[in-house]
C-alpha cells in the first residue's frame, strides 16, 4: 500500500514540476545555510584550536598584573624579570622548558627596502616552548643571550619584504637603526586573531633590553609542563615562588597573573560554540519559512485535488490513507529540497573556506541534523492540509467541482 501511495506522490509532484521545484526552494535555501553556517563556525573552531594548540598544549603563562590608582585599574604592571624565570625554571618541579619573552616594536632596514614589525626578546628555550620551527638557519644559543649579541631569526612575512627571494642567513639587516646578522628564518606559522606569528622578528631577550628598548621587566614568561598532569602542580608552585620572591603579604592580591593554555582552548571552544549555534539558529529561520511555504502550496494542492479525493473515498480509501498521501508528498518536497540543500550549502562552504582566512569545516553532524530538520519540517508543516484532506466529506469532495 504504501508503495502505491509513493508512486502516486511521485507522479503528483513531477506532474508539477515548476511548483514543486518553487516550492522546495525555500527548504532549499534553508538546508544550505544551515549547512554552510555551522561549517564556518566549525572552521573557525578548528582553525583557533589549531593556532593555540600550535603554542604547546603543556603551556602555562605569566603574565604581569595590571597597576591600580585609586582602585581603578590602568595599564599593565611591570613586576615580571628574567630573575623570576630563571627561579621558576631552577626550582618548580616538573617544568621542562621556560621562555620569558620582552615585546617592542621597530623600524626594519635593509638597504632602500623597510618596513615596521614586532621585535621580539626571547631566550634560546623559546622555539622549544612555543613550538617553533626553524625554516633555514639556527636559532641563537644560550651563549648568544648571555653576551647581549645582535643576532636575529626572521618571520617569513620580514623577510619576504626585506629580501624577497634571496636568502637572508648571514646578511644584515638594521632594527632601529642597530645593526644585526640574520642566523635564522622560521617557519610559517600563520595568523591567530590580530597576531601575525610570521610578521616578527627574534632576538636576544638582554639585547633586547641593554641595546634597543632598555628596561628590566618581561612581558611574558611562558612554561611548559612535563604533561598536563603536571600543570596544576606546576601553576601552583609559581604562584606560590612568586608571591614569595614579590614580598606578597597574605591577603593581597597577587601582582602576576598564571593562565593554562587548558583554559584558553575551553574559553576558545566555548566562544566558537556559541558563534555556530548563533549562526545555525539563524539559518534555521530559514527552513520554517520554507516549511510554511510548503503548507501553502500543499493546501492548494488539497483544494485542486477535492474530486479526486472524494473518488479515492468513494472506492474505500480510508482517512488514514489521505492523511499518508499527502503527508508523503509534503515529506518528498522537503526531503529532495534537503539533498539539494546539502549540495548547495557544501558548495557555498567550499567556496567561502577557500576565500576566507580560517576556512571552513563540513560535519557529518551538520549534514545529518540539518536534513533531518527539513524532513520534520516538511512532515509538520504537511501535517494540517493532510489532515484536512483526510476529513473532507465524499459526497461533498465529489461535487466541489
Amino acid at each position: 500500500m504504501f508503495k502505491i501511495i509513493l508512486q502516486v506522490a511521485l507522479r503528483e509532484l513531477s506532474g508539477a514540476f515548476t511548483r514543486s521545484l518553487l516550492t522546495m526552494l525555500g527548504v532549499i535555501i534553508g538546508v544550505a545555510a544551515v549547512v554552510a553556517m555551522v561549517a564556518l563556525g566549525q572552521g573557525a573552531k578548528y582553525s583557533i584550536g589549531k593556532n593555540i594548540e600550535n603554542l604547546g598544549a603543556n603551556l602555562l603563562i605569566v603574565r604581569p598584573g595590571l597597576m591600580s590608582k585609586r582602585h581603578v585599574r590602568t595599564a599593565t604592571a611591570q613586576t615580571l624579570t628574567l630573575d623570576d624565570a630563571k627561579l621558576i625554571r631552577r626550582q618548580v618541579a616538573g617544568v621542562i622548558s621556560v621562555a620569558p619573552t620582552a615585546v617592542g616594536s621597530g623600524q626594519v632596514k635593509r638597504y632602500n627596502l623597510n618596513t615596521r614589525t614586532n621585535i621580539i626578546g626571547v631566550t634560546a628555550d623559546y622555539p622549544r616552548t612555543r613550538k617553533t620551527r626553524m625554516d633555514r638557519g639556527a636559532f641563537f644559543t644560550m651563549r648568544d643571550v648571555a653576551g647581549a649579541r645582535r643576532v636575529a631569526a626572521l618571520g617569513k612575512v620580514v623577510a619576504d619584504k626585506l629580501f624577497g627571494a634571496r636568502n637572508p642567513l648571514g646578511d644584515y639587516i638594521k632594527i632601529n637603526g642597530v645593526n644585526f646578522k640574520v642566523v635564522a628564518v622560521m617557519e610559517e606559522k600563520g595568523q591567530a586573531g590580530w597576531w601575525d606569528a610570521d610578521d616578527q622578528i627574534l632576538i636576544p631577550i638582554t639585547t633586547h633590553q641593554k641595546r634597543l628598548f632598555g628596561g628590566s621587566s618581561v612581558g611574558n614568561i611562558f612554561v611548559e609542563a612535563q604533561n598536563q598532569e603536571a600543570m596544576a602542580d606546576a601553576e601552583a608552585a609559581i604562584v606560590s615562588l612568586l608571591r614569595r620572591t614579590h614580598k606578597i603579604h597574605k591577603g593581597e592580591d597577587d601582582d602576576f597573573h598564571v593562565r593554562s593554555q587548558v583554559e584558553m582552548i575551553k574559553s576558545m571552544e566555548e566562544m566558537t560554540r556559541t558563534f555556530t549555534f548563533l549562526l545555525g539558529g539563524i539559518a534555521a529561520i530559514s527552513l520554517v519559512v520554507g516549511g510554511i511555504g510548503i503548507m501553502n502550496i500543499m493546501l492548494v494542492t488539497v483544494t485542486e485535488r477535492t474530486r479526486e479525493i472524494g473518488l479515492k473515498k468513494a472506492l474505500g480509501a480510508r482517512r488514514a490513507d489521505i492523511l499518508l498521501q499527502f503527508l508523503v508528498e509534503s515529506t518528498i518536497l522537503a526531503g529532495i529540497g534537503g539533498i539539494i540543500g546539502v549540495g548547495l550549502g557544501a558548495a557555498v562552504a567550499h567556496v567561502v573556506g577557500r576565500f576566507s582566512e580560517w576556512g571552513t569545516h563540513i560535519t557529518l553532524d551538520s549534514v545529518v541534523i540539518a536534513y533531518s530538520t527539513a524532513l520534520v519540517v516538511g512532515a509538520f508543516f504537511g501535517w494540517w492540509p493532510a489532515y484536512k484532506a483526510s476529513r473532507l466529506n465524499p459526497v461533498d469532495a465529489l461535487r466541489g467541482e
